[in-house]
């Protein structure tokens, strides 16, 4: 029998959450009142659950039912008490799939904050710049474990307060969360701190080549050349710098354009393996179940959902 031909196009994009349509009815907090820190709560099923993004940082806290959560490219499962601090426009939606009749009254807590006036602020007052690492890392997505009771101690003090008293509670569960070394990253490729200007350069010169050049083959060997360093120097040094080594870094980052690919558009799979950089569909499919937990079209599958459809 012959494929069913797509009728309807496939939704790929997320929708960008301007201010001016957060309406109080929904539960949003109005920057008059609220300044620049700003609380949210609301239920499900709603509106405000869907595959969105916005200029905001947001710290996301479920307190009831179980499902699926989209972050970016990163497909996991929640449960109560999960916790995520999303960067600015991120993509981002919840899903839950054990949701009673009728919904739930509770289930999303969540604070919104801007990134200028905190860079402003640490800029002048030191002590501010100990969140900043962390809100760089945020734009992956940062799951933190243990501390969902105590983000939601927080989120309620900080919604009962206003001016000063807000800013201050707020700052005392960045604080928190800044110290806490039990989070993980939700997305695969990251960059370390290097401590040297010239070799933050060189870095980012190596990083750029590889994602605007994703189709090339490469050679740990021919770009530590092109430094004057040995190959085992330079596997040193990229490994110190961004926490894999340099296969590893070329495939994670192969795998996550081919998520993005896989997410936005209707490409065969086979397709999308040779234009990121594999050689084989094999290869592909293997590297893409050892990083991401599922096969490519178990991903594409999986990802449809994020719009809301069902499992």
């Amino acid at each position: 029998m012959p494929a069913k031909l797509r009728t309807i196009p496939r939704q790929t994009r997320p929708e960008l959450e301007y201010d001016h349509v957060r309406s109080p009815d929904l539960g949003y907090e109005s920057p008059d009142e609220a300044g620049t820190v700003r609380c949210l709560a609301h239920g499900f099923p709603t509106p405000l659950a869907r595959w969105h993004y916005h200029d905001e940082y947001e710290l996301h806290l479920i307190t009831s039912t179980s499902g699926k959560v989209f972050v970016g490219d990163w497909i996991g499962q929640f449960q109560p008490g999960h916790l995520v601090l999303t960067g600015p426009r991120l993509p981002h939606n919840w899903l839950s799939m054990d949701m009673p009749d009728g919904g739930v009254a509770l289930r999303d807590l969540a604070i919104q904050f801007q990134h200028e006036p905190m860079a402003r602020a640490a800029a002048a007052i030191p002590e501010l710049g100990e969140v900043l690492p962390m809100l760089e890392r945020a734009r992956h997505g940062i799951e933190f474990f243990g501390m969902g009771e105590r983000a939601q101690q927080s989120w309620q003090r900080i919604k009962e307060a206003r001016g000063l008293r807000r800013f201050a509670v707020f700052c005392e569960l960045m604080a928190e969360l800044a110290a806490c070394t039990d989070y993980r990253l939700l997305s695969n490729v990251q960059m370390q701190s290097i401590d040297d200007d010239t070799s933050l350069d060189q870095i980012d010169a190596v990083v750029s080549r590889i994602t605007d050049n994703l189709g090339q083959a490469f050679s740990a060997a021919d770009i530590a050349a092109e430094l004057g360093m040995s190959e085992s120097r330079f596997s040193r040094f990229f490994r110190r710098a961004t926490g894999n080594t340099f296969t590893d870094f070329v495939n994670r980052v192969r795998i996550n354009r081919a998520c993005q690919l896989l997410m936005e558009s209707d490409r065969l799979i086979t397709h999308i393996c040779f234009e990121v950089g594999f050689n084989n569909v094999a290869n592909f499919n293997r590297r893409f179940l050892e990083i991401k937990g599922l096969t490519p079209s178990e991903f594409r599958k999986q990802a449809d959902n994020r719009f809301g459809g069902a499992a």
